[in-house]
């Protein structure tokens, strides 16, 4: 018997006998946590839902606007009354919109959050996003290539704001919006996670759809539609329960950051009066 055992009552001693495997555990299923995320491509994680979970944009959305329908009269107006914005701030950030790639995506709401989000401040939240992203963008995957709608600019021949980009969008459809979905995913996901700055939030998710018309990029109703996958994505991502620890965890990160007052790296100013630019004849408001 060891001498711990003969100076604490054996009630105790099993007590403690207990702490130590539960710490033991606790320290392996950590070290099992924190094994490399499973990529679908170089710098690509896979997202939280298998494939077969996805929503099926094809069987949710209504098909794209018909030839001489009023929806489609109205797409062209917005995307005609859209581009008086090239050359503008509101132009350049739909362009910085554009870009999915990380680390700069990451920061795309942290003016609406007022908080810095980064993979070595907040690295739950940025894997949160990055893993959400794969999910939102694939879910609209079926109706984009069952439809394969033209994109605006092969339809008025004006350029996007990522001309580079042109040869790749060809090649996928325009409805519905991958970007939309995604960003409007994200802004419901950011919102549940600092309620606080809901607001803010949705209003950036929204006008990061809205980015993709001014790019030339997509039509209205797509980002219209962009938005109904990604929320039937967050509904889906919420049965998963890696998802919904992924949310606690950043729910913590983001409370540490804000204690800290660790403040966004981006120009937030320069931000909310681009974001404050609307073309003539807007059919959505000016934020007042």
């Amino acid at each position: 018997m060891s001498t711990l055992h003969k100076i604490v009552p054996r009630e105790v001693f099993s007590a403690l006998i207990c702490i130590v495997l539960i710490a033991g555990c606790a320290s392996f299923e950590k070290e099992s946590n924190s094994k490399p995320m499973p990529e679908i491509r170089s710098g690509i994680l896979q997202g939280y839902l298998p494939t077969e979970a996805l929503p099926n944009s094809l069987a949710l959305l209504p098909p794209p606007p018909a030839e001489g329908s009023t929806a489609l009269a109205l797409d062209r107006d917005v995307s005609q009354n859209s581009l008086t914005l090239r050359g503008t701030p509101r132009w350049d950030l739909a362009a910085e919109d554009a870009n999915l790639k990380f680390p700069q995506a990451a920061g795309t709401f942290s003016c609406a959050l007022n908080a810095l989000v980064s993979e070595q401040d907040t690295p739950h939240l940025y894997t949160l996003l990055k893993r959400t992203l794969e999910d939102a963008l694939l879910a609209t995957n079926m109706a984009k290539n069952h439809y394969m709608r033209p994109r605006p600019f092969l339809v008025n021949k004006e350029p996007t704001c990522t001309p580079d980009w042109e040869n790749s969008m060809i090649k996928s459809g325009s409805y519905p919006s991958g970007h939309t979905a995604t960003g409007w995913a994200w802004a419901l996901i950011l919102s549940e996670i600092a309620p606080e700055q809901a607001d803010a939030i949705l209003s950036r998710g929204r006008a990061y759809g809205q980015s993709r018309v001014i790019c030339n990029a997509h039509w209205q109703s797509d980002v219209i539609e962009g938005r109904t996958v990604g929320a039937a994505a967050v509904a889906r991502l919420h049965s998963d329960p890696e998802f919904r620890a992924a949310i606690e965890a950043a729910k913590s990160e983001l409370a540490t950051v804000r204690a800290k007052g660790i403040q966004p790296q981006r120009d937030c100013d320069a931000e909310a009066k681009a974001l404050s630019m609307y073309p003539p004849s807007a059919p959505w408001p000016a934020n007042k």
